[in-house]
């Protein structure tokens, strides 16, 4: 590996401080020619998506993910409008409640806050939080899961605090179950303090939704617009991201200026590192998704970034059909923790274990704020960091196993607006690249569909139960049912304290009765 090839395959921006390590890629400079068509179609695509054609086939819609950012690329004034007016809104909001204009009921400042919504309406908020957010004037908890005990634990940790929490409800529709029953769980758990949800709450949603109707009716302290042409995968630069960062204290402007650098650098058609990546990780697979992808942050602050891109990529990218009907299977599968935690946990066989990956290091070249002490002679924790980044990357490539490095200066809000604007700007060209549409989710629908059917069977299972003891078999055909399908909900009924449960030599033989 030389220099010279190093040199070569490095992408930089030195007025943003960013730089993307292509050297250990080992792309052959013959590919990019073999790629010429399918990358000069992905430029075109992206310049008619940011003009407003309707880039979600499947729903008919727009996608605006890249105007929230620069609002003047917004093809008409209403859009417009609809980007401006709620961020000034937003910025005025928080300001309220840190001032204490806005004051709890109870006559105090708002001190903590409870974000309450699934997917992208929880996952970009925490990573956001994680990696910014440790000034923060209101200490952040999250209902991200319809799991009672997890909610559970959050209000334990808030305690008599909930008067001074306020709640923040995000949904597009409203009718997302997960976020619905975080939100009516808080509301209960204010009202067995003696509180009124709605004088603590805001709300992020569609005009005319479940949500909209219901904050309005109760009384909410305020309610943000979510517009239809931002997918929840995408909508951490919406009022859905904004609303919890403007509370924390973090500088929207920044974030949103460090994406738009990072949209310009990556609308030009050279030296494009989201253009590079998207080849890089189209290489690598194959086209198709072939080795996963290893997400390494050697930063604590941004151990959630493989979180927020499991979703960002895997669920745009995940798709069983093309754009043109062709049964493809595509996807790129993420996962990763932090380093150097990772060289403690699973290095061992991405370095000598299956082949079936490449690897994404983040280096922050700042250590930290302040001096650091030197925990060995000439050599400080910052130092031993760099060292094992350095070590892994190349004992990765040692044995074939290939890599790219992004390298930001620090962890702030403009360069955490560039990450997240660069990877959106990948998935974007990758899509493209492999002709699909990353802005629908036929699969996540397909999910909630099936939910719903086995909690339909589980209201028949629940009635039918009485005090004569009847296996699963026995009970499915009262119903007409799968008796499998029968037994799970039995045993959820049986755990939750709503049946009992008299264990038989099989699952078969096993026999329920009403609690």
């Amino acid at each position: 590996m030389s220099f010279e090839n190093y040199s070569k395959q490095l992408v930089r921006y030195p007025e943003l401080g960013f730089s993307l390590d292509l050297s250990r890629m080992d792309i052959p400079a013959s590919f990019r020619g073999e790629m010429s068509g399918k990358v000069e179609k992905a430029f075109s695509d992206l310049k008619k998506l940011e003009a407003g054609e309707i880039a979600n086939p499947d729903e008919g819609r727009m996608v605006g993910h890249y105007w929230l950012r620069r609002p003047e690329l917004a093809p008409s004034d209403e859009l417009r409008e609809q980007i401006t007016a709620p961020l000034a809104a937003v910025k005025e909001f928080a300001a309220k409640i840190h001032s204490g204009e806005i004051k709890s009921p109870g006559g105090s400042h708002f001190q903590n806050l409870l974000v309450i919504g699934i997917g992208g309406s929880a996952l970009g908020p925490q990573l956001i939080y994680d990696a910014l957010g440790s000034a923060s004037p209101l200490k952040t908890w999250f209902f991200d899961n319809t799991d009672p005990a997890g909610m559970d634990r959050v209000l334990e940790e808030i305690g008599s605090e909930l008067d001074r929490t306020l709640a923040v409800v995000i949904s597009k529709s409203g009718g997302t179950p997960e976020t619905r029953n975080g939100m009516l769980e808080a509301k209960a758990a204010y009202e067995a303090q003696g509180l009124k949800f709605a004088e603590h709450a805001a709300a992020i949603t569609g005009d005319g939704s479940k949500l909209d109707n219901f904050a309005k009716s109760e009384g909410f302290l305020t309610i943000f617009p979510m517009e239809d042409w931002v997918g929840g995968r995408t909508s951490v630069m919406s009022t859905v991201g904004l609303v919890p960062m403007a509370l924390q204290g973090i500088d929207l402007d920044e974030i949103l200026e460090g994406a738009a650098a990072m949209d310009e650098k990556t609308r030009q058609e050279t030296d494009n590192a989201a253009m590079e990546m998207a080849l890089a990780w189209y290489h690598e697979g194959n086209g198709k998704g072939e080795k996963d992808m290893v997400v390494l942050p050697y930063k604590d602050s941004l151990m959630l970034m493989s979180k927020y891109l499991q979703q960002l990529v895997m669920e745009s990218l995940g798709k069983e059909h093309d754009l043109d009907g062709k049964v493809v299977n595509q996807g790129l599968a993420v996962y990763g923790n932090k380093g150097s935690t990772d060289q403690h946990a699973y290095v061992q066989q991405l370095r000598d274990g299956v082949h079936n990956f490449f690897a994404t290091f983040i280096e922050v070249r700042k250590p930290r704020d302040g001096e650091s002490i030197e925990v060995e002679e000439g050599v400080t924790s910052g130092d031993f960091l760099q060292g094992f980044l350095r070590g892994t990357r190349t004992a990765l490539y040692e044995k074939g196993r290939k890599s790219l490095t992004i390298s930001i200066p620090e962890v702030t809000p403009h360069t955490v607006g560039q990450l997240i604007a660069l990877y959106e700007r990948a998935v974007t060209f990758y899509a493209s690249l492999v002709n699909i549409n990353a802005y629908h989710q036929p699969g996540v629908e397909a999910g909630k569909k099936a939910a719903g059917v086995f909690l339909e069977l589980l209201k028949q299972v629940r009635a039918a139960l009485g005090d004569e003891a009847q296996t699963a078999e026995e009970i499915a055909a009262s119903l007409n049912a799968d008796a499998e399908a029968v037994y799970h909900c039995l045993t959820h009924l049986a755990g939750s304290g709503q049946a009992t449960l008299e264990m038989g030599e099989s699952a078969a033989a096993d026999q329920f009765a009403a609690a």
